[in-house]
């Protein structure tokens, strides 16, 4: 199985950072260095939902795309506190992060809310980011796989074929989230692997829905590493088979180490190129 098949993706959470004005700085901080590169990873920024609106302006004439940090599953309705998917598309938002282990931990998210904002963003042409990942008991308990698969299966359980071709996952293991403790390379992988795996095992209960004969397969799958990324470590993660990019924390808001993060999926995306043959249809639409 060859990665060279599925998209590179960098996204920036930015959780609770950043005012308006920061957080336009910080963009075209970004915008300055990375437009008009070439090779460039699949870029999103997911600033605070208060500064969406200012992020979204600077953006419309860039590759760089918006995403959002959670999203309620309902169009409307008598939920204080809560964003909509169509609150979300009137901005240009293009991903949403789903499941994120800071929602799951302190917001009750739940393996059953999960795919309810799945399916929400899908409907909405809303790209879900699946974040998954294992506690620190659970990983020294020898649980990771038993509890990462558990919430890739219930949140895409009930997706069609067609619907996978706008998913990505990413990996975090909760214990690695802002600790310094990135999970070694080669372990993220395995478990990355792994996903992979529980998804074929998905797919491999549906018929083909794409209606067009094309129906999805796992290898094109974009699975992201999230966990203590920064642009020393980041090299080494996406050398690895199953790791098609970062989802990244804290050095997202540092423009310089964001960048250098940018900069080596750049050569990712430069050696998938190369190993490709020019007629391989695009695989992540």
């Amino acid at each position: 199985m060859k990665n060279t098949q599925r998209q590179v993706i960098i996204a920036g959470n930015w959780k609770m950072h950043k005012t308006t004005r920061q957080a336009t700085a910080l963009v075209e901080e970004i915008q300055s260095a990375a437009d008009g590169e070439k090779n460039l990873p699949e870029i999103v920024l997911i600033p605070p939902f208060t500064a969406l609106v200012a992020v979204e302006k600077c953006l419309r004439k860039s590759a760089i795309k918006l995403g959002a940090q959670n999203m309620d599953w309902h169009d409307e309705g008598a939920f204080t506190g809560e964003i909509s998917p169509l609150m979300l598309t009137d901005l240009n938002v293009q991903y949403v992060l789903v499941g994120h282990s800071e929602r799951r931990q302190y917001f009750g998210e739940t393996n059953t809310t999960t795919p309810l904002r799945i399916k929400a963003a899908l409907t909405h042409g809303i790209k879900p980011i699946l974040c998954v990942g294992e506690m620190i008991d659970e990983r020294e308990a020898g649980l990771t796989d038993a509890v990462v698969s558990r919430q890739v299966g219930a949140a895409l359980g009930e997706l069609n074929s067609e619907q996978f071709f706008h998913v990505s996952i990413a990996y975090e293991p909760v214990w690695a989230i802002g600790t310094g403790n990135h999970c070694a390379a080669a372990e993220a992988n395995r478990v990355c692997g792994m996903i992979r795996k529980t998804v074929a095992a998905l797919l491999a209960r549906l018929e083909d829905s794409t209606g067009n004969g094309e129906p999805f397969n796992a290898n094109r799958l974009p699975i992201l590493y999230g966990g203590s990324v920064k642009g020393s470590n980041i090299a080494e993660y996406v050398k690895q088979e199953h790791i098609d990019g970062a989802l990244v924390g804290g050095a997202s808001l540092i423009s310089e180490e964001f960048l250098a993060i940018i900069q080596a999926a750049q050569e990712r995306v430069k050696r998938a190129a190369k190993a490709t043959p020019s007629n391989t249809p695009t695989a992540h639409r």
